[in-house]
Formats: C-alpha cells, sequence, structure tokens
C-alpha cells in the first residue's frame, strides 16, 4: 500500500471521531465557533511542542520556506476554518452522514479548485463522474419540511452549508498542498508536520481573538469542556498530520477522492452514535455521490 493512501485512510478515520465530538459539543456545551475552535485550542500547542523538541533531540536545522508558504498556509487556514464552522452548523439543520456527505463534495470541488491554483484538470470522464455527484447533492440538498417547487426545495440552509464547506475544504486541500511544496526538506512528514504546526498556530491566533471579541464566554466554556475537547484536539492532530502528509505527497484531488470512504464511517457514527436514520431519498444521494467518488477514483489512477 502506498503511504498516501495509508496516511488517507487513518486521516479519515480520526476525523470521522473529531466531527462525532464536535457535534455532541455543539449541541450541548459549545456553540458553533467554540465547538470549531475547540480543535485548534488543544491541537496548535501539542504540534508546537512536539516539533520544536523533535528538531532539539535530532539535531535538525529548521527548513527554510518561502513567503509563498505562508501565504498559501493562510488561506487554507482561514478556509478550513470557515469550511468547518459550516460543517458544525450544519450538524444542527442535518444528520450527522448527511452533514458528512454534503462536506465530502469537497472532492469534486477540488478538482475545479485545482485547475485555477495549480494548474491540474480533469479528463471527459472525471467532468462525467463530477456530473453525477452534483445530481447526488442536489437529492440531499432538499429538506422534506421544505414546500414549495423546485428552486425552495433546493435553495436551503442545508445545502447552503454543505456546499459551502465542500467549496472552502476544497480551496484549504490546494492550497495546503502548494504550501508543503514549498517546504525545503525531502522527507514528507517533516514536510507535513512543519505546514501543519505553522497553519494551525496561525488559526489559533485568529480564532481566540474572534471569540474573545464577538463570543467572549466561549473560551471559558471550551476549557470548562476541556475532557472531550482535549480529545478534538487530539484526534485532530492525527487526521490533519495524516491528510498533510497524503497532500505532500500526491494532489489534493486523488486525495479528497479517496477520502471519500469517510462516507462509510460516518454512516456508522450516525446509526451506532447518533441513532439517526436515513430517509430513502438521502441514501439515494450518497450512493449516488459515493459513485461519483469511485469514479473519479477510476479514472485519476
Amino acid at each position: 500500500m502506498e503511504l498516501w493512501i495509508f496516511a488517507t485512510i487513518v486521516a479519515t478515520i480520526f476525523q470521522t471521531v473529531r466531527f462525532m465530538l464536535q457535534k455532541q459539543l455543539s449541541m450541548g456545551a459549545l456553540s458553533t465557533g467554540g465547538a470549531t475552535f475547540a480543535r485548534f485550542a488543544y491541537s496548535a500547542p501539542l504540534l508546537a511542542v512536539v516539533l520544536v523538541a523533535w528538531f532539539g533531540l535530532n539535531d535538525v536545522d529548521v527548513p527554510k520556506i518561502t513567503a509563498r508558504f505562508w501565504l498559501m498556509g493562510a488561506i487554507g487556514g482561514l478556509a478550513q476554518i470557515m469550511a468547518t464552522v459550516c460543517v458544525v452548523a450544519l450538524f444542527r439543520t442535518r444528520n450527522f452522514a448527511v452533514g458528512i456527505t454534503f462536506k465530502k463534495t469537497e472532492v469534486i470541488l477540488s478538482v475545479l479548485v485545482g485547475i485555477v491554483v495549480l494548474g491540474e484538470g480533469v479528463s471527459g470522464y472525471g467532468f462525467f463522474a463530477i456530473l453525477i455527484g452534483l445530481f447526488g447533492v442536489l437529492l440531499l440538498s432538499k429538506t422534506p419540511s421544505v414546500e414549495g417547487g423546485w428552486v425552495q426545495r433546493v435553495c436551503t440552509r442545508a445545502a447552503a452549508l454543505g456546499l459551502g464547506s465542500g467549496f472552502l475544504f476544497a480551496i484549504s486541500a490546494v492550497t495546503y498542498r502548494a504550501a508543503t511544496l514549498e517546504v525545503g526538506a525531502d522527507a514528507p512528514l517533516l514536510r507535513a508536520a512543519v505546514t501543519l504546526s505553522a497553519v494551525t498556530l496561525m488559526q489559533f491566533t485568529a480564532m481566540a481573538i474572534w471569540l474573545r471579541v464577538r463570543e467572549p464566554g466561549q473560551l471559558g466554556a471550551v476549557w470548562s469542556a476541556r475532557r472531550k475537547a482535549a480529545l478534538i484536539g487530539l484526534t485532530s492532530v492525527a487526521g490533519s498530520l495524516g491528510w498533510f502528509v497524503a497532500f505532500t505527497l500526491q494532489t489534493a484531488a486523488y486525495v479528497n477522492a479517496l477520502g471519500q470512504i469517510e462516507l462509510i464511517f460516518s454512516l456508522i457514527v450516525s446509526t451506532l452514535v447518533f441513532k439517526e436514520k436515513l430517509s430513502l431519498r438521502e441514501g439515494l444521494g450518497i450512493g449516488f455521490l459515493s459513485a461519483s467518488v469511485l469514479l473519479l477514483i477510476l479514472v485519476t489512477r
């Protein structure tokens, strides 16, 4: 098994657990912003300490990085924060599995973003896969309680949050890959760790300032919920490191395509943990979106 494939599978497992914990916190102890900040509050300091200790113990110089590294990292970090806020807010609207499926539109959108940022194109079969995925998204976007015509059913808050998160996660994936390529080191794990540490520190600082100004009580709430919030931080470190290693070795579109295995894990969590049931329409939507991903995997091999 290639390293990027193994890293991606491990990342999806930890990411599913993290989103499960974030949903639980967002439904009680923390606001949407607080649940989002929890992943950075406990992961950023840990990553920084571990990375500094690693450099010291191994007597290794800090690799050279460029100005483009900071630009791409900052764009990716901001996009990821906004995407995570969308996902956590989406969990309040739809069930866990559907929420994760909406988020995974990033695999389709990352192909389009990759064309603009890194010049990565898609074949005719790839475009066909995108159309299949779009149909699946349209099926998922209908909220049963919404009355009216086609436009009213499709233009829902859940659809906006889901597609918004997918687009923003696509931006973060492509820009993170661009950032890792600017690190002057050969070892994929080192390049991934340096990029991840820099990005999470920027995210930690930005979100702490935002919450202090807009939701001052949430900083204390994150600390009060530290037992579960710390688990969010730890799973975030493990999952993010897996993603960054994969992005270092492979294009974002391929990594995100394989990452669709997260759908299986999310269905398990949705059924066993949250005791949620999928409607037939939602099941069909997930099926079409999953089919589009499988086709993307085949045409990008």
